[in-house]
């Protein structure tokens, strides 16, 4: 079975916008094999496990993400910025940014043989809206991210979310891809004096989810 050409059609990706945003996914699928060994990319070895663990999981929010985008620019936003926050070996950034061609977006990792890894996957698919920066988190300008993504991140905890906020605009959004319901309330009871409010909204992945055995959800949180 071809997991990913299925994978977007259950995504309910167009089948006009399918073609070419499949090219580019399965080079980026040959860059991560490629180099996963030697990087210590992701957790999975396979093309169908990197497939659907980590391509059709990060973009089981992309729709979610997509609207936030176009909700701000009705409301006269431009110039986007979307921050993938540890972005490791690129997820979710780099599927994300395949997708939408019209936002910017930032790959923000400390570790600098990463980095070599990211710069090298946005030359070789072509991604002129994607800049890597090898900084940490404690580097990036205060108020300089539309929305901020981050998946495989550690547990959010008071001071790393404090982070997290001052580096959104107001308004803007951290998008968390989480796993277990029981996990994340347990996890925003800690910092609820820091973020008294969020949305959990249950994600689909293709071949993952339905199987039943597996949780995902994503947790959006909004600067005031």
């Amino acid at each position: 079975m071809d997991y990913l050409h299925e994978g977007l059609v259950k995504l309910n990706f167009s089948t006009e916008t399918i073609p070419a945003i499949e090219n580019n996914l399965k080079k980026y699928v040959n860059e991560l094999i490629l180099f996963n060994s030697a990087y210590d990319l992701v957790g999975a070895e396979t093309t169908d496990e990197i497939v659907i663990r980590h391509i059709l999981d990060s973009l089981s929010a992309y729709h979610i993400i997509r609207k936030l985008v176009d909700e701000k620019k009705a409301n006269g936003a431009s110039e986007l910025c979307i921050a993938d926050i540890g972005s490791g070996g690129g997820l979710p950034g780099i599927p994300l940014a395949i997708c939408m061609e019209d936002v910017h977006f930032r790959l923000i990792e400390r570790m600098s043989k990463r980095c070599l890894f990211l710069e090298n996957c946005v030359a070789i698919l072509g991604l002129t809206n994607v800049k890597v920066e090898n900084i940490e988190l404690e580097r990036v300008p205060q108020e300089s991210i539309d929305i901020s993504v981050f998946r495989a991140f550690r547990p959010l905890e008071y001071k790393m979310t404090k982070r997290l906020i001052r580096v959104l605009k107001h308004g803007g959004y951290l998008a968390a891809y989480k796993a277990r319901e029981e996990k994340i309330i347990e996890e925003m009871s800690k910092i609820s004096e820091l973020i008294p409010e969020y949305q959990r909204i249950p994600l689909d992945v293709p071949y993952l989810t339905d199987k039943g055995e597996y949780e995902r959800n994503l947790v959006l949180v909004q600067r005031p």
